[in-house]
């Protein structure tokens, strides 16, 4: 598989399947809920926010953004992956849905994407961010996305996503789960964060536990 991920063309086949994939699993659910739904309404307000999740929701959370037009939204969104081949697989996989990609890492362009997204948030531009990602540790919130959250002034909204019927990629990092038509699926978005600009790292593990409890509620 990494020697086919090489080549850029075969990318983007993979991605284009997996994308159709993605839908098709995410519609064929017998049951959909969202927790949180006056959370969700917040992407869809004056100002543009930060949405956090866990890499390991990456799969589930197209959900996300169908939902989040749903209610309203009409601002652009983005994402941040990684330069790497695989992050930019996701990236290939998320502009399917509409989202768009800024490259970077905190291993890898991090200083770059981080200019980006404070840029893309003061021009109006949603912004959603996998803190533990690419590489981890799993639910190991990095810097970044409080260091963005008290840069411009935006709100975090901490949201999680799971089924009860699913994959888990054993030898990933993360314990990635795919979806697997015909289960239950729920979208949890948490109470909005605000993050100082002068004390955003003593917040950052305020930030963590948000995300691990609004995980947890998908999971319930």
């Amino acid at each position: 598989m990494s020697s086919i991920l090489k080549s850029k063309p075969a990318r983007t086949v993979i991605a284009r399947l997996l994308a159709w994939y993605a839908r098709a699993a995410l519609r064929l659910q017998f049951e959909f809920s969202i927790v949180g739904q006056e959370n969700l309404a917040v992407l869809s307000q004056d100002q543009p926010v930060i949405v956090a999740f866990w890499h390991e929701t990456l799969p589930t959370m197209p959900v996300l953004w169908r939902e989040a037009r749903k209610a309203g939204m009409k601002r652009p969104a983005v994402v941040l992956a990684s330069r790497h081949r695989d992050g930019q697989l996701v990236g290939m996989i998320v502009r399917s849905f509409g989202v768009g990609l800024v490259s970077g890492s905190s291993s890898n362009g991090g200083a770059s994407g981080l200019q980006e997204l404070v840029r893309l948030i003061n021009s109006g531009t949603n912004v959603a961010i996998t803190p533990d990602g690419p590489r981890g540790p799993a639910r190991r919130a990095a810097p970044g996305v409080a260091a963005l959250a008290g840069l411009t002034g935006a709100v975090i909204i901490p949201c999680g996503a799971a089924t009860t019927r699913f994959i888990t990629l054993e030898k990933s990092w993360d314990g990635m789960r795919i979806p697997l038509p015909f289960g239950r699926l729920v979208l949890a978005c948490g109470a909005p964060l605000h993050i100082s600009r002068e004390n955003w790292r003593a917040e950052l593990p305020e930030v963590e536990a948000a995300l691990n409890a609004i995980q947890a509620r998908a999971r319930s």
